[in-house]
Parts: structure tokens; sequence; C-alpha cells
């Protein structure tokens, strides 16, 4: 579901409304069927689904719920953004503290989810700071993206790098962390006007200065990540590979609202091409989950190594 909502994004800032407006209503139905099935898990199976709570991939219910929050931010509905926001940010801290508590050593990509659940708030809250021209929502988004930054470089170290050979796509997460962290970074620079004025000169110059550190490094990220998907091939479809529909789309989001943030046309170009990559990976993932439900496989992943509990990281 949340790679759905980062395609729809992206196919938003690249133009094609009708097409990213498809993608919103999936990412809408997953989102409402992912919600039901986590309360009945939480009223019949409430020892599981405390389980599940302590891997990191339950983030990634933080995570889409704020992505889901920022296309409908985007398309003007302010209200469901907010409401959608506020069910994000009660969740956080709570998942945020539990998950840290069971970090391990060597563990998967969905170790970076800490980061992007983070900066995923502080993208819809800069969002709406913008289009609502609400001040303390962007500081407020500020916080968060200077923690999102630290939680990376507290997950850094524990990321197993054999995971660029080896993991089964939720690796992309290191790249895609850093995406969304630039998003951040842009959606912060972007929430800024007159009526506002949130950041003087040096505000912005250090805002701009770390946003496009991020795009740079997020950039490397997917050329490094992308070379080892070449040097060892993983074509078998997983539960994971959203994950890197998911880091892929962001990446594409994310060149094109900077390109738009920092006033940088050049930018608009490669960022469309991106943006497409992704949504052509997305129907491969996609044709993959039908093949594997057909088959009766659920295209899952094996437990991550020490310390993950890993089943599932991003879904579409």
């Amino acid at each position: 579901m949340m790679a759905t909502a980062v395609v729809s994004i992206g196919l938003r800032l690249a133009g094609a409304e009708t097409v990213s407006l498809i993608f919103l209503a999936l990412a809408s139905v997953g989102w409402l069927a992912l919600g039901a099935a986590f309360a009945l898990r939480l009223a019949r199976r409430r020892e599981r689904w405390l389980t599940e709570a302590r891997t990191p991939g339950a983030l990634t219910a933080v995570a889409a719920t704020a992505v889901l929050g920022t296309r409908f931010a985007l398309l003007g509905w302010s209200v469901l953004a907010e409401a959608l926001l506020a069910l994000a940010a009660l969740f956080w801290p709570v998942l945020l503290y539990v998950v840290t508590r069971h970090w391990g050593h060597r563990m998967p990509g969905a170790v970076f989810l800490c980061c992007v659940a983070t900066q995923a708030l502080a993208v819809l809250a800069a969002t709406l700071a913008g289009t609502e021209a609400v001040a303390w929502l962007a500081h407020t988004a500020l916080v968060l993206f200077g923690v999102g930054l630290l939680l990376y470089g507290l997950a850094l170290p524990r990321f197993d790098p054999r995971e660029l050979t080896r993991g089964p796509g939720d690796h992309w997460i290191a790249g895609g962390a850093l995406s969304i962290s630039a998003l951040a970074g842009a959606r912060l620079i972007a929430a800024d006007s007159p009526r506002l004025y949130l950041w003087n000169l040096d505000d912005s110059g250090v805002l701009r200065d770390v946003t496009v550190a991020l795009l740079v490094l997020d950039l490397a990220w997917y050329a490094v990540l992308l070379v080892a998907e070449l040097a060892r091939p993983r074509p078998r479809y997983g539960l994971g590979r959203w994950a890197t529909v998911f880091s892929m789309g962001m990446t594409g989001a994310t060149v094109l609202a900077v390109a738009a943030a920092l006033h940088v046309d050049w930018l608009r170009v490669p960022g469309r091409v991106l943006v497409w990559v992704s949504f052509a990976v997305w129907l491969a993932a996609a044709a993959g989950a039908v093949l594997a439900a057909r088959s009766g496989t659920r295209g899952g992943q094996d437990d991550g190594p020490e310390g993950s509990g890993v089943t599932s990281t991003a879904r579409r």
C-alpha cells in the first residue's frame, strides 16, 4: 500500500494526474483493508499482534498512513490529511520505542523504517504547513526531520551490508530512507512563504544544503543498489519487493520535489524518468503478487538475520 501511495505521489508530480488518482484509489482500498486486519488481529490474536509490533516492519503502519495523508494533502483534502497525520503521530512514539528496544545486529533494510516513519510524518506536516499556512506544523516537521536523520545514523551501523547482494528487496529501504529525508527537506523549503516567514536566509541556506546532500546520497545509494541487483539478480517475487518499489518511487518523487523547491529545472527530466521506472517496477511486483496468489504461495521472505524478525516490510 505504501509503495502504491508513493508511486501515486510521483505520478502526480510528473503530471500524470489520472493515473495518479487510480493509484491513490488502490492505496486507499489497501489502507482500509490493512487497517481492518490490524484491528481484527489486535482484538482476536493479541499475542501475535504484540510480537509483530516489536519488529521493524511495524513502523510501516505509521509511514504508510503518513504517505497516504501526503497524497490527500496534495489533492487539497486537508481535513482527511490532518486526520491521518494525527493517527500516524499517535502510533509513532509507541511503535518507535518498542521497535528500537528490540534492535539487533546485522539487520535487514527494514531497520531503516525508523527513519522512514519519522520522515513520513515530517513530509506530511510540512506539506500541510504550506497548504494551510500553519507555522507550528512546519516547526514540528523540522524537529521530526532532525530526529529522522539521527535515527538513520543510529540504524546504519546495524544494517548488514551483505543484504546488498542477498536481500529479498527490503534492502532498498537503506536508500529510500534518505530519499524521503530529502523529500522532507524539500517540503520544508516549499512550506515557507512571505505570509509565514518560517526561515531566515541562514536557515534556508542550511536546509537547501542538507536537502541537496541527502538527494546526492540517495542517488548514490540508488546506483549502488541497482548495480548490486544486476550483479546478483533476485527475480523471485517476495513481499520485500514492495520495499524496492517504495524506494524507487520515492527517489523519483523526491527528485521532482527538489527540482520544484530549489528551482532546478534540469532535474525534472531525470525525475520523470525515475517515476516511470518505479511505475514499471510496480507493475512487475503486482504481476508477481498475482502469480504468487494463483500458485498458492505467500511470496514472503525468510526471517532476516538475528534480531530482525521481519516477515514483510513495505506493502502495496
